[in-house]
């Protein structure tokens, strides 16, 4: 269960990135940063940080943090209503961020230190994107993610984003955080 003062940690801290990065969000986006840890209890390695900006039936725009070493964990956007899962742009602001996608295994993905969770980090296929770099992902493609030893923020340019839907590698994750 994510706690409030844990949440309100994590939120200044994001906070604390996008200004590094030279991200300027208003003072209600600042307030309504979103703290997805999953309900894992593990948020220093599971989990990320967010602020949308828009999401309409179209699309999607967004800023992820993640601190050093964190992991958004494997998951996919399937087709929803009969519509395309979203497709979605992943574009390194700062930090360096380990992509991982469904192909040919390239190296030994960066798994270390997630224990309980590596099991469910199946996709291989490594991408390693830097400042100003970018990937775009085909909808329904199984990805992970995880910032390396400095953290990371990244925008995200998508079609629209039904997270509910996402499929995620690992049963014992719940999307909706649980705040107590």
């Amino acid at each position: 269960m994510l706690t409030k003062e844990l949440y309100e940690y994590a939120r200044r801290r994001a906070i604390g990135y996008l200004d590094n990065a030279g991200i300027v969000i208003t003072e209600d986006e600042k307030k309504n940063i979103q703290v997805a840890e999953y309900n894992m209890d593990d948020i220093e390695n599971v989990g990320l940080e967010l602020v949308v900006y828009v999401n309409t039936e179209r699309c999607c725009a967004k800023e992820l943090v993640l601190f050093p070493g964190q992991t958004c964990p494997e998951h996919r956007h399937p087709a929803v209503n009969g519509q395309p899962g979203k497709e979605e742009t992943f574009r390194c602001r700062a930090g360096l961020v380990y992509l991982y996608v469904d192909g040919e295994p390239n190296g030994e993905p960066q798994r270390q230190g997630l224990g309980k969770h590596a099991e469910y980090l199946r996709a291989a296929h490594e991408i390693i994107l830097r400042p100003g770099e970018q990937y775009t992902l085909a909808p329904d493609t199984p990805h992970w993610f995880r910032a390396g030893a400095e953290g990371a923020v990244v925008s995200e340019f998508s079609t629209t984003s039904t997270d509910g839907n996402d499929i995620f590698a690992d049963p014992r994750i719940q999307r909706a955080p649980v705040i107590g």
